[in-house]
């Protein structure tokens, strides 16, 4: 029996889609500050740790520089943003770390509602430790509110050391030298996901353009 490689077999027969990580950049942009906006209150108030109003989320998603950050999606079947992860990187003082580096960073992620309780959110934070590997950042940082569930799944998950105080949560974890498992690693995943990006991008501009056509509405 064929099985589709981008989809994983579960328990019980099910399979779910391989969730697809790619890098984002400058084109991405009024796609990700669609996906800010549409974060309900609550949720805004978990990514963000205090509640930002429309203005403040274009501000941030605006402010987001690509040449200094790595942010990181994940794009469902009909090429919409379902899922963003922020890798923003600053000087190992900033966090007074014991790193001998130069830099450190600090991961902060977003899931639309529709798709979570796919593991996108974990598959995001792997993504961007292995970049921290590969970019000789030896410490990833994530800060959030204690009662945000799915962080602190992910900080958990992951083997961070977490500290709370106040109401809010700091978790970090060391990681290890790259090697060239990890370079091959990062490679082939953002290679697959390009390819990925590429064909739902073809797919729904073709959607897209069907749906002009004479009659076509007519037809549906």
């Amino acid at each position: 029996m064929f099985r589709n490689p981008l989809r994983r077999w579960l328990k019980g027969g099910q399979y779910r889609p391989t969730v697809m990580v790619k890098e984002l950049a400058e084109r991405d942009r009024r796609r990700m500050l669609k996906h800010f906006l549409a974060l309900e209150r609550g949720d805004r108030l978990l990514r963000f740790g205090s509640y930002l109003g429309d203005e403040q989320v274009a501000k941030y998603a605006q402010g987001i520089d690509f040449s200094r950050d790595m942010v990181f999606g994940v794009y469902n079947r009909v090429f919409k943003l379902v899922a963003v992860g922020h890798l923003a990187f600053a000087p190992k003082e900033t966090k007074k770390s014991a790193t001998e580096k130069e830099r450190v960073a600090e991961f902060g992620v977003s899931v639309s509602k529709s798709a979570r309780g796919l593991g996108i959110g974990s598959k995001l934070f792997e993504r961007a430790a292995i970049h921290c590997r590969n970019n000789d950042v030896d410490t990833l940082y994530m800060h959030c509110l204690s009662s945000n569930q799915t962080m602190m799944h992910i900080a958990k998950k992951a083997g961070m050391q977490i500290h709370r105080d106040y109401g809010e949560a700091d978790a970090y974890l060391k990681l290890e030298a790259a090697n060239p498992a990890s370079m091959l690693q990062e490679a082939v995943e953002e290679q697959v996901a390009t390819l990925d990006y590429a064909l739902k991008a073809n797919t729904r501009a073709a959607a897209k353009w069907l749906d002009k056509l004479p009659g076509r509405k007519n037809k549906l």
